[in-house]
């Protein structure tokens, strides 16, 4: 089982997201739920990588475990908002059409 936790800022912005587990849907290298995953969290994290204004942590320590945390400086905003609302809706609907293989959580931050 995949199991998904995005964790959002009280604007809603993406501040975390941590994958861990192996789907089970199918041999290793040929699991269509986890290739969606790995796809979605690696592209998500390249591409914020390479934008001027966005800080993103990021790392793969062993197969199976993924991490990202993000955050931004004045002129990020608004990139890191569209790139988190694509990730959480691509993980979403992973987790939507697979249930029995992928389960997600998302937390919002509170603000004291």
């Amino acid at each position: 089982m995949i199991t998904i936790k995005a964790a959002l800022d009280g604007e809603g912005l993406l501040r975390s997201c941590q994958v861990s587990g192996h789907a089970g849907a199918g041999k290793r290298g040929e699991d269509i739920v986890c290739a969606a995953v790995s796809v979605l969290t690696r592209t998500a994290l390249r591409t914020l990588s390479k934008k001027t204004g966005v800080i993103v942590r990021g790392e793969a320590p062993q197969r199976g475990l993924f991490r990202m945390e993000t955050d931004y400086s004045g002129e990020g905003r608004e990139f890191l908002a569209a790139a988190g609302v694509f990730l959480l809706e691509g993980l979403s609907s992973v987790a939507e059409e697979f249930p029995e293989f992928c389960t997600m959580t998302i937390d919002t931050e509170r603000r004291n």
